[in-house]
């Protein structure tokens, strides 16, 4: 969707009433956790939640009793994720706070939730502490809700937990439980926390680790939870692999694996894993907007993890990288093996009499085809690192070769065209100029824009002339 269309949309979401809003983030979530119309539901949820959170700024106003649950769930924002993507330790899913709330309200403290309503609805609107308070309590009561269904104790709560949700939700229950109970810890570590962490040496490697001394984020449980909030201010975050080693006072894996901050290496796989798959997804889709900006954050990755552990082939951390960088590259080398051909199929200069009449060059494969072209270029700044060196390097010489070859001849032939096939091989020409553009650069696909327009007003003088 262009930028314009976004701003359109974003404006007519902005106009509807914050019932009907709060009535459509529901039910496109609920699209995403059936799986249906994802990219729409994704596209349409990310605007509404902005729109919210710029209203909620500028009027500085306290959420009134149908947003409690947002007030319940806030200190969660940073952990969540959407529905369909794969979590990894220090993440929940966001699906799982609509049961967690349901549940909540139905049986696990229906009562202080109805009490935190009538409060929040008694509010004047400039009372921003008294609901920050609320907020507080209302998630102090929320974890020992859930602590209580989850912890230890007598009888069998096998069905008491079916009621929040299935298994999924249960696992984001314990978590949403853990988080809400070191709130205040999660609030001093996001002030602690530099605000961009651009290139993580040893200064802010310094930094973070003293910011993490918090002995409640130390957990296994919680640890996770705080290298998340680490990584969402780094530039590159594979490099939270960095704070492993530094604790570890070595590269050596086992011995990073043997510190509880060995779950940084196992959370930057996971986000490599996750961005591959986006990759592989955008490339069947034909989405090439973001595959340059995916291809670097996976080139970095996979390089930085080589370089600065001392990883082992046959370990599960060796394993999981080698399986990374073998999806990276067959995803690669099948879409980089098409391109050449669907060059030829759109520059063969065919026969006058193999030309029907009316034939013509369909513009949208042209720019498909330069949109691939110029992914193959872009692969090539990668291709050591993701094991796609040779059939880059070769497919990128010979589209060279072809197209500079072939613009030549078509330039050439435009000179004798007939009449009746003379607008698809001016058109033929424009596709060849257009990839020029991308192989060899504007000078050199300017030059031979005029070499086809001296070709074209050559032959029709020379038919004046005659």
């Amino acid at each position: 969707m262009s930028q314009t269309s976004i701003e359109r949309l974003r404006e007519y979401l902005a106009q509807l009433p914050p019932q009907a809003q709060a009535l459509l983030m529901r039910e496109f979530e609920r699209a995403l956790e059936r799986g249906q119309d994802t990219a729409v539901a994704t596209l349409v949820l990310d605007q509404l939640r902005k729109i919210v959170r710029k209203t909620e700024a500028e009027e500085a106003t306290p959420p009134r009793t149908d947003d409690l649950s947002r007030l319940l769930f806030q200190v969660l924002e940073p952990f969540l994720v959407e529905t369909g993507a794969p979590i990894r330790a220090g993440q929940i899913r966001r699906s799982s706070l609509a049961p967690i709330w349901q549940w909540l309200g139905r049986d696990g403290a229906p009562a202080k939730l109805s009490e935190f309503e009538a409060a929040l609805a008694r509010m004047p609107a400039d009372s921003a502490g008294q609901v920050e308070a609320l907020a507080s309590k209302l998630q102090a009561v929320a974890a020992d809700a859930i602590f209580e269904l989850t912890g230890p104790g007598g009888g069998d709560k096998s069905r008491a937990l079916a009621r929040v949700g299935p298994p999924n939700v249960i696992e984001d229950l314990y978590s949403t439980g853990a988080v809400l109970a070191v709130r205040e810890a999660i609030g001093t570590l996001n002030e602690k926390l530099p605000r961009s962490l651009r290139a993580f040496g040893d200064a802010q490697i310094a930094s973070v680790t003293a910011a993490l001394n918090i002995p409640v984020l130390q957990t296994p449980q919680m640890l996770p939870f705080a290298l998340s909030m680490v990584v969402q201010r780094m530039t590159a975050p594979w490099q939270i692999i960095r704070l492993a080693i530094k604790i570890a006072a070595s590269d050596d894996e086992i011995r990073v694996a043997a510190t509880p901050y060995g779950v940084a290496v196992t959370m930057a796989l996971h986000d490599l894993s996750c961005v591959a798959a986006v990759l592989r997804m955008d490339i069947k889709r034909g989405h090439f907007d973001n595959v340059a900006g995916n291809l670097k954050t996976l080139h970095d990755g996979v390089r930085g993890l080589r370089t600065e552990l001392d990883l082992r082939n046959d370990s599960a951390w060796g394993k999981q990288l080698t399986s990374i960088r073998a999806d990276i590259s067959n995803a690669l080398q099948s879409e980089i093996d098409s391109v050449p051909g669907r060059v030829r199929r759109i520059l063969r200069q065919r026969a006058e009499k193999d030309i029907p009449p009316g034939a013509r060059i369909d513009s949208t494969e042209v720019e498909e085809t330069v949109a691939l072209i110029d992914f193959v270029a872009t692969c090539r700044n990668y291709a050591s690192e993701l094991a796609i060196n040779e059939v880059t390097l070769r497919t990128y010489s010979d589209l060279q070769q072809y197209v500079e070859r072939s613009t030549e001849q078509l330039v050439q032939s435009l000179r004798g065209a007939d009449h009746k096939v003379r607008t698809y091989r001016q058109q033929q020409v424009q596709a060849a100029i257009r990839f020029c553009q991308v192989l060899f650069g504007d000078d050199y696909a300017s030059l031979m824009s005029r070499a086809a327009e001296n070709a074209a007003t050559g032959e029709r003088k020379s038919s004046r002339a005659s």
